[in-house]
Protein backbone atom coordinates (compact mmCIF):
# COMPACT_ATOMS: atom_id res chain seq x y z
CA UNK A 1 0.00 0.00 0.00
CA UNK A 2 2.00 2.69 -1.50
CA UNK A 3 -0.71 5.69 0.44
CA UNK A 4 -3.77 5.73 3.25
CA UNK A 5 -5.00 8.56 1.77
CA UNK A 6 -9.08 8.53 2.03
CA UNK A 7 -8.35 4.28 2.77
CA UNK A 8 -10.99 3.47 5.77
CA UNK A 9 -9.19 2.12 8.91
CA UNK A 10 -10.79 0.22 11.64
CA UNK A 11 -8.59 0.26 14.85
CA UNK A 12 -9.35 -2.00 18.26
CA UNK A 13 -8.40 -0.72 21.62
CA UNK A 14 -8.09 2.77 19.58
CA UNK A 15 -9.24 4.93 22.06
CA UNK A 16 -5.70 4.98 23.93
CA UNK A 17 -2.52 4.01 23.98
CA UNK A 18 -0.62 2.53 21.37
CA UNK A 19 -4.00 2.03 19.71
CA UNK A 20 -4.47 5.49 19.72
CA UNK A 21 -0.84 6.75 18.64
CA UNK A 22 -1.90 3.96 15.56
CA UNK A 23 -4.79 6.23 14.77
CA UNK A 24 -3.47 9.45 14.97
CA UNK A 25 -0.85 8.70 12.92
CA UNK A 26 -3.16 7.29 9.97
CA UNK A 27 -5.35 10.41 10.25
CA UNK A 28 -2.18 12.68 9.76
CA UNK A 29 -1.71 10.72 6.56
CA UNK A 30 -5.14 11.32 5.58
CA UNK A 31 -6.53 7.75 6.01
CA UNK A 32 -10.56 7.59 7.82
CA UNK A 33 -10.37 6.59 11.23
CA UNK A 34 -13.12 3.91 12.75
CA UNK A 35 -11.85 4.09 16.41
CA UNK A 36 -13.52 0.89 18.33
CA UNK A 37 -12.94 0.27 21.97
CA UNK A 38 -15.00 -1.07 24.82
CA UNK A 39 -14.72 2.05 27.09
CA UNK A 40 -17.37 4.75 26.27
CA UNK A 41 -15.26 7.36 28.34
CA UNK A 42 -12.21 6.60 26.62
CA UNK A 43 -14.05 6.87 23.13
CA UNK A 44 -15.09 10.23 24.61
CA UNK A 45 -11.85 11.29 25.36
CA UNK A 46 -10.81 10.25 22.14
CA UNK A 47 -13.02 12.62 20.03
CA UNK A 48 -11.70 15.53 21.91
CA UNK A 49 -8.06 14.64 21.50
CA UNK A 50 -8.24 14.20 17.90
CA UNK A 51 -11.00 17.23 17.31
CA UNK A 52 -9.04 18.34 14.54
CA UNK A 53 -10.16 15.30 12.41
CA UNK A 54 -14.11 15.06 13.69
CA UNK A 55 -15.27 14.63 9.42
CA UNK A 56 -12.86 11.47 9.37
CA UNK A 57 -13.04 9.48 12.81
CA UNK A 58 -15.94 7.30 13.97
CA UNK A 59 -16.33 6.09 17.38
CA UNK A 60 -17.80 2.36 17.79
CA UNK A 61 -18.35 1.04 21.21
CA UNK A 62 -17.21 -2.46 20.49
CA UNK A 63 -16.14 -5.81 22.54
CA UNK A 64 -13.49 -7.16 20.76
CA UNK A 65 -14.61 -11.10 22.19
CA UNK A 66 -18.14 -10.76 21.08
CA UNK A 67 -18.94 -11.44 17.61
CA UNK A 68 -22.17 -10.11 16.73
CA UNK A 69 -21.11 -7.21 18.50
CA UNK A 70 -17.62 -7.03 15.67
CA UNK A 71 -20.61 -7.63 12.80
CA UNK A 72 -22.77 -4.79 13.81
CA UNK A 73 -19.51 -2.36 13.87
CA UNK A 74 -18.26 -3.75 10.77
CA UNK A 75 -21.57 -2.37 9.15
CA UNK A 76 -21.18 0.75 10.69
CA UNK A 77 -18.24 1.62 9.54
CA UNK A 78 -19.53 0.67 5.89
CA UNK A 79 -22.61 2.89 6.18
CA UNK A 80 -20.01 5.80 7.72
CA UNK A 81 -16.75 5.44 5.55
CA UNK A 82 -17.21 2.40 3.25
CA UNK A 83 -15.31 -0.80 3.28
CA UNK A 84 -12.41 -1.10 5.38
CA UNK A 85 -9.07 -1.31 4.06
CA UNK A 86 -6.65 -1.56 7.13
CA UNK A 87 -7.46 -3.68 9.77
CA UNK A 88 -5.19 -3.04 13.11
CA UNK A 89 -6.10 -5.36 15.65
CA UNK A 90 -4.81 -3.87 18.82
CA UNK A 91 -7.08 -4.03 21.56
CA UNK A 92 -5.72 -6.33 24.17
CA UNK A 93 -5.57 -6.93 28.00
CA UNK A 94 -2.07 -7.18 30.04
CA UNK A 95 -3.14 -10.11 32.63
CA UNK A 96 -0.62 -11.72 34.81
CA UNK A 97 -0.74 -13.60 38.14
CA UNK A 98 0.06 -16.97 40.06
CA UNK A 99 -0.20 -19.47 37.37
CA UNK A 100 -0.53 -22.26 39.67
CA UNK A 101 -3.77 -20.46 40.56
CA UNK A 102 -5.39 -19.47 36.93
CA UNK A 103 -8.68 -20.36 36.82
CA UNK A 104 -10.33 -21.33 33.50
CA UNK A 105 -12.07 -17.08 33.46
CA UNK A 106 -8.43 -16.14 33.54
CA UNK A 107 -7.58 -18.21 30.96
CA UNK A 108 -10.55 -17.92 28.66
CA UNK A 109 -10.19 -13.69 29.48
CA UNK A 110 -6.71 -13.28 28.35
CA UNK A 111 -6.80 -15.82 25.49
CA UNK A 112 -10.19 -14.69 24.34
CA UNK A 113 -8.75 -10.68 23.94
CA UNK A 114 -5.49 -11.11 23.26
CA UNK A 115 -5.89 -14.13 20.40
CA UNK A 116 -9.71 -14.38 20.60
CA UNK A 117 -9.95 -10.86 19.56
CA UNK A 118 -7.65 -10.79 16.94
CA UNK A 119 -9.53 -13.55 15.13
CA UNK A 120 -12.64 -12.40 15.39
CA UNK A 121 -11.23 -9.20 13.53
CA UNK A 122 -10.01 -11.67 10.99
CA UNK A 123 -13.03 -13.32 9.94
CA UNK A 124 -14.98 -10.08 10.51
CA UNK A 125 -13.11 -7.62 8.52
CA UNK A 126 -11.22 -9.51 6.27
CA UNK A 127 -13.76 -10.88 3.88
CA UNK A 128 -14.91 -7.52 3.17
CA UNK A 129 -11.07 -6.25 2.61
CA UNK A 130 -11.25 -9.10 0.05
CA UNK A 131 -14.68 -8.39 -1.46
CA UNK A 132 -13.64 -4.87 -1.88
CA UNK A 133 -10.87 -5.77 -4.57
CA UNK A 134 -8.59 -2.92 -3.77
CA UNK A 135 -5.92 -4.89 -1.78
CA UNK A 136 -4.88 -3.52 1.82
CA UNK A 137 -3.56 -4.10 5.40
CA UNK A 138 -3.99 -5.70 8.38
CA UNK A 139 -2.00 -5.06 11.60
CA UNK A 140 -2.24 -7.67 14.32
CA UNK A 141 -0.70 -6.39 17.81
CA UNK A 142 1.08 -9.44 19.53
CA UNK A 143 4.20 -8.28 21.89
CA UNK A 144 7.86 -8.87 23.07
CA UNK A 145 6.45 -10.90 25.58
CA UNK A 146 5.48 -13.27 22.57
CA UNK A 147 9.41 -13.34 21.57
CA UNK A 148 11.64 -14.32 25.02
CA UNK A 149 11.29 -17.13 27.85
CA UNK A 150 8.73 -14.88 29.85
CA UNK A 151 7.70 -15.64 33.82
CA UNK A 152 5.07 -18.18 34.60
CA UNK A 153 3.15 -15.53 36.15
CA UNK A 154 3.02 -13.60 32.22
CA UNK A 155 2.25 -16.97 30.93
CA UNK A 156 -1.05 -16.46 29.76
CA UNK A 157 -0.14 -13.24 28.14
CA UNK A 158 2.33 -14.31 26.62
CA UNK A 159 0.92 -17.84 25.18
CA UNK A 160 -1.62 -15.46 23.46
CA UNK A 161 0.76 -12.96 21.67
CA UNK A 162 3.09 -15.88 20.49
CA UNK A 163 -0.45 -16.84 19.02
CA UNK A 164 -0.84 -13.44 16.92
CA UNK A 165 3.08 -13.44 16.13
CA UNK A 166 2.68 -17.05 14.56
CA UNK A 167 -0.85 -16.32 13.17
CA UNK A 168 0.45 -13.60 11.19
CA UNK A 169 3.26 -15.00 9.71
CA UNK A 170 1.30 -18.19 8.61
CA UNK A 171 -1.61 -16.30 7.10
CA UNK A 172 0.71 -13.75 5.21
CA UNK A 173 1.23 -15.37 2.06
CA UNK A 174 -2.81 -16.26 2.12
CA UNK A 175 -3.42 -12.31 2.19
CA UNK A 176 -1.09 -11.24 -0.67
CA UNK A 177 -3.20 -13.64 -3.13
CA UNK A 178 -5.19 -10.37 -2.81
CA UNK A 179 -3.08 -7.65 -2.51
CA UNK A 180 -3.52 -7.55 1.24
CA UNK A 181 -0.19 -7.03 3.01
CA UNK A 182 0.13 -7.63 6.74
CA UNK A 183 2.07 -6.49 10.17
CA UNK A 184 2.69 -8.17 13.42
CA UNK A 185 3.65 -5.59 16.10
CA UNK A 186 5.69 -6.41 18.72
CA UNK A 187 5.95 -3.49 21.12
CA UNK A 188 7.58 -3.09 24.55
CA UNK A 189 6.92 -0.61 27.17
CA UNK A 190 4.72 2.01 25.94
CA UNK A 191 3.03 4.40 27.66
CA UNK A 192 -0.77 3.20 27.33
CA UNK A 193 -3.79 1.94 29.24
CA UNK A 194 -3.48 -1.57 29.50
CA UNK A 195 -2.27 -2.01 32.98
CA UNK A 196 -5.93 -1.27 33.88
CA UNK A 197 -7.28 -4.04 32.61
CA UNK A 198 -9.10 -4.96 35.57
CA UNK A 199 -11.63 -2.00 34.75
CA UNK A 200 -12.56 -3.29 31.85
CA UNK A 201 -12.94 -7.20 32.10
CA UNK A 202 -16.16 -8.70 31.56
CA UNK A 203 -18.89 -9.96 34.08
CA UNK A 204 -18.56 -13.41 32.02
CA UNK A 205 -14.51 -13.31 32.78
CA UNK A 206 -14.70 -13.32 36.48
CA UNK A 207 -11.52 -13.46 37.79
CA UNK A 208 -10.16 -15.46 40.51
CA UNK A 209 -9.26 -14.31 43.47
CA UNK A 210 -5.41 -14.39 42.75
CA UNK A 211 -5.88 -12.91 39.46
CA UNK A 212 -8.02 -9.88 40.57
CA UNK A 213 -5.82 -9.19 42.84
CA UNK A 214 -2.71 -9.05 40.57
CA UNK A 215 -4.95 -6.50 38.33
CA UNK A 216 -5.70 -4.57 41.57
CA UNK A 217 -2.03 -4.12 41.93
CA UNK A 218 -0.94 -3.88 38.06
CA UNK A 219 -3.66 -0.98 37.71
CA UNK A 220 -1.47 1.25 40.30
CA UNK A 221 1.31 1.14 38.56
CA UNK A 222 3.09 4.35 37.72
CA UNK A 223 3.76 4.99 33.82
CA UNK A 224 7.25 5.52 33.47
CA UNK A 225 8.74 8.92 31.60
CA UNK A 226 11.32 6.19 30.20
CA UNK A 227 8.47 4.28 28.12
CA UNK A 228 7.45 4.71 24.82
CA UNK A 229 5.02 7.48 23.18
CA UNK A 230 2.63 5.96 21.71
CA UNK A 231 2.66 8.17 18.99
CA UNK A 232 6.21 6.94 17.78
CA UNK A 233 4.20 3.54 17.91
CA UNK A 234 1.89 4.81 15.29
CA UNK A 235 4.59 5.75 12.93
CA UNK A 236 6.56 3.26 13.13
CA UNK A 237 3.29 0.89 12.17
CA UNK A 238 2.17 3.63 9.68
CA UNK A 239 5.50 3.13 7.94
CA UNK A 240 4.99 -0.64 7.91
CA UNK A 241 2.07 -0.51 6.55
CA UNK A 242 3.82 1.87 3.53
CA UNK A 243 6.53 -0.54 3.20
CA UNK A 244 4.56 -4.23 3.97
CA UNK A 245 7.16 -5.08 6.02
CA UNK A 246 6.28 -7.92 8.24
CA UNK A 247 7.22 -7.20 11.89
CA UNK A 248 7.54 -3.84 13.87
CA UNK A 249 9.96 -4.69 16.96
CA UNK A 250 9.97 -1.73 19.13
CA UNK A 251 12.64 -1.57 21.42
CA UNK A 252 16.38 -3.10 21.20
CA UNK A 253 16.42 -3.95 25.13
CA UNK A 254 15.02 -7.23 24.51
CA UNK A 255 17.47 -8.34 21.17
CA UNK A 256 19.76 -10.41 24.12
CA UNK A 257 16.72 -12.41 25.22
CA UNK A 258 15.50 -12.91 21.54
CA UNK A 259 18.62 -14.00 20.58
CA UNK A 260 19.46 -16.17 23.40
CA UNK A 261 16.07 -18.02 23.19
CA UNK A 262 16.48 -18.40 18.99
CA UNK A 263 20.22 -20.10 19.92
CA UNK A 264 18.76 -22.22 22.47
CA UNK A 265 15.96 -23.39 19.53
CA UNK A 266 18.58 -23.68 16.86
CA UNK A 267 20.94 -25.57 19.56
CA UNK A 268 18.14 -28.27 20.20
CA UNK A 269 17.18 -28.20 16.25
CA UNK A 270 19.50 -31.55 14.60
CA UNK A 271 21.53 -30.85 11.76
CA UNK A 272 20.82 -34.39 9.60
CA UNK A 273 17.68 -33.96 6.83
CA UNK A 274 15.95 -35.73 4.16
CA UNK A 275 14.71 -33.34 2.15
CA UNK A 276 12.01 -35.64 0.61
CA UNK A 277 10.50 -35.09 4.36
CA UNK A 278 9.37 -31.90 4.01
CA UNK A 279 8.23 -32.54 0.41
CA UNK A 280 5.92 -35.64 1.45
CA UNK A 281 3.90 -33.17 3.88
CA UNK A 282 3.11 -30.52 1.00
CA UNK A 283 -0.50 -30.87 -0.46
CA UNK A 284 -0.80 -32.94 -3.42
CA UNK A 285 -3.04 -31.25 -6.43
Amino acid sequence: MEDVRDRVAFVTGGASGIGLGIAKALLDASAKVAIADLRPDHLEEAKRTLAAHDNRILAVEVDVTDREAMARAAEAVDAAFGRVDILVNNAGVGIEGPLAEASYADWDFGIGVNLGGVINGLMTFVPRIRAGGRGGHVVNTASLAGMVQMPSFMAIYAAAKAGVIALTEAMRGDLAQNDIGCTVLCPGPVRSRIHEFGRNRPARFQASEAFAAAADRLGRREVSALWMEPEEVGRMVLNAILANELYVITHGEWRGAVQARHDQIMAATPTAVNPDLIASLMPKD
